[in-house]
């Protein structure tokens, strides 16, 4: 064929012309293809099909491991049998691995129910009896005392009022740390809910001669629980009032930034030291400088918890004298 096709090409002199040597060339390579192709088609099929199987590996091990962690996101690990020799090493630990971890959460959901139940026996018990002794103690107090027996009666007064403070900032931490209380923001006034922390302070304010001054822009509008982030910056202000001074000055001011508002509470009292911030929001801490102080060291604890719960935080910032405690809330 090759030789009849140059033929064709010849010009009249008998020589080859560039296109007979062209058809030449190209008949030879054609020749080389069937004579060695299969081997050619060989060596491609072999590394693609290697790499076709990882392929069909990888997407099988991909939906096995998928649907492990899909069986044990919805909780139903444990009622799965397995046959470990069906699957890979990896699958079998994975499997173990989940399996624990499921154990482990029921056992740490069945604590937590235990706790619950534990507060709520501990709250209702202890309830009535610390009522009674605050009542025969005001009823005491109000009979004909001596000045000593009127002065034991106030001190029996104030250690219950204190017993029953502890007792229910315990529980409202118990509650919080269960996953038993959940905060529910949405979008309020921060003018409305500032006057009502006003009006809640102000008494004991005054009886210390402490000047409260608020500064609350109109129109702010951010997201918050009232009851609960109520009860965070009101043992922020308390605080603020029992270190002031009397004669001294509180602040509250409120400014707006692009994703939160942020609620400063800056007051002229005794300060904190360096050393001290780290463990300020520890449950049960309390400065050495105010010992003398009535209080329990959890409520600055309640206040971060409630706080964060929400997705804000609080910042701490203090000088030689006076504190600011910057309350953040989601926009």
């Amino acid at each position: 064929m090759s030789r009849l096709l140059s033929t064709v090409w010849r010009n009249s002199a008998g020589e080859e012309t560039a296109w007979a040597i062209l058809i030449d060339r190209l008949w030879i390579v054609i020749d080389n293809i069937r004579q060695y192709g299969l081997w050619v088609l060989l060596v491609l099929a072999i590394p693609a099909a290697v790499v076709l199987a990882l392929w069909l590996r990888e997407r099988w091990l991909y939906r096995r491991l998928n649907r492990l962690l899909d069986i044990a996101l919805s909780g139903n690990i444990l009622g799965e049998t397995f046959n470990e020799s069906r699957y890979s090493q990896l699958e079998t630990k994975l499997y173990r691995y989940l399996k624990s971890s499921s154990l482990t959460r029921r056992q740490i959901e069945a604590e937590r129910a235990q706790i619950a139940e534990m507060v709520s026996d501990i709250s209702h018990q202890t309830k009535t009896p610390i009522t009674n002794i605050l009542l025969y103690t005001q009823l005491l107090q109000e009979s004909e005392l001596g000045e000593e027996s009127r002065e034991l009666a106030m001190q029996i007064m104030e250690q219950g009022d204190r017993l029953r403070f502890l007792v229910e900032a315990l529980v409202k931490a118990s509650r919080l740390e269960n996953g038993l209380v959940v905060v529910k923001p949405d979008r309020y006034l921060l003018e409305e809910f500032c006057a009502q922390l006003g009006s809640d302070i102000a008494s004991s304010a005054a009886e210390k001669g402490i000047i409260v001054e608020w500064k609350i822009p109109e129109g702010i509008i951010c997201r918050y629980d009232p009851k609960w982030t109520g009860e965070a910056i009101r043992n922020i202000l308390d605080n603020a009032v029992k270190y002031t001074p009397c004669g001294g000055r509180i602040k509250i001011t409120a400014q707006l930034y692009e994703l939160f508002c942020r609620i400063d509470i800056t007051d002229s009292g005794i300060g904190i030291t360096e050393e001290e911030q780290p463990h300020v929001f520890e449950r049960f801490y309390r400065s050495p400088r105010v010992a003398q102080q009535e209080g329990v060291g959890i409520g600055l604890y309640l206040s971060r918890r409630i706080i964060s719960d929400q997705g804000g935080y609080i910042k701490l910032s203090t000088g030689g004298k006076g504190t600011t405690f910057s309350v953040f809330l989601p926009r």
